[in-house]
């Protein structure tokens, strides 16, 4: 037991002695009208990395190969998925008082908070626990639909989102993302140090923005220096799934809404992982 244990295990992420079994699962029951195999966590160890972007590409990657694919959205004050994939508009009720999700064009379902603000620009001013509270209800109180694959997209760090998606849904497994910078060793550290006190599976490491391709050579180019990627990787025993370049029409595709119909082969590899 740690020496500032507070006796409350719902808001701790140690595997420490004095839990019992009892306390250990604070896993949050889908509601019976709602299914979803697999729950795959997006994560960093700091922001700016492009876990949005990751976390839209690979749900448009597995729902290309026939799967039926959904997001949720826990970065929950910094939502950037409706945008990304062009849906905007108020949330729907069931019968039963569950969140409809929006769909974008191809069938993905997305829930975010940006759904549910007047105003896409409008600030979402919560503490932490409220914050918790809304990726609690976007998992047991909206009508997913024979979802295959939910990806799940995370704030940076390791705080009180993660602890709460690591704790409440049942993640099959997370993937990392990170930047071909000095930091990536700490980076990675981090995801990798939270996910395994937690008991999380590691599916492997995605770097983004890892080299810009010469339009008139094809070099790629560094532009942030060498990449560290396979030496972390092979400090921490994981996987490198995927190394997504710098590219103009990425940013613009976003911005216009039309994330998923940018089809490349980048995200072969993080796919195949998956279905293993």
């Amino acid at each position: 037991m740690s020496d500032n244990c507070t006796h409350d295990c719902s808001s701790c992420g140690e595997n420490c002695s004095s839990r019992t079994q009892e306390q250990t699962s604070f896993l949050e029951a889908l509601h019976p009208l709602s299914s979803v195999k697999k729950v795959i966590g997006v994560v960093s160890g700091k922001g700016g990395v492009g876990k949005s972007l990751v976390t839209s590409l690979m749900a448009v990657k597995m729902n290309s190969r026939g799967f039926r694919t959904a997001i949720l959205d826990a970065d929950i004050t910094g939502p950037s998925i409706p945008k990304a994939f062009g849906v905007s508009g108020d949330i729907g009720l069931t019968e039963e008082k569950l969140m409809v999700p929006a769909t974008s064009s191809t069938g993905i379902q997305i829930m975010s908070a940006n759904l549910l603000l007047d105003h896409e620009s409008d600030p979402v001013i919560w503490r932490g626990p409220v914050i918790a509270g809304a990726v609690k209800q976007f998992w047991n109180e909206t009508l997913w639909k024979d979802i295959d694959y939910m990806f799940v997209d995370m704030p940076p760090g390791t705080g009180d989102v993660p602890l709460t998606v690591f704790q409440s849904l049942p993640v099959d497994g997370i993937i990392i993302v990170t930047s071909p910078q000095e930091l990536v060793s700490m980076i990675v550290g981090k995801a990798v140090n939270m996910a395994r006190k937690m008991d999380i599976p590691i599916l492997g490491v995605v770097e983004n923005m890892s080299y810009l391709k010469c339009p008139d050579c094809g070099k790629e180019i560094s532009v942030f220096g060498e990449s560290h990627l396979d030496e972390a990787a092979a400090e921490y025993g994981i996987d490198v799934l995927a190394r997504i370049p710098i590219e103009s029409r990425i940013s613009k595709m976003v911005d216009e809404g039309a994330v998923e119909y940018l089809e490349e082969d980048w995200l072969d590899g993080a796919a195949e992982r998956l279905t293993r």
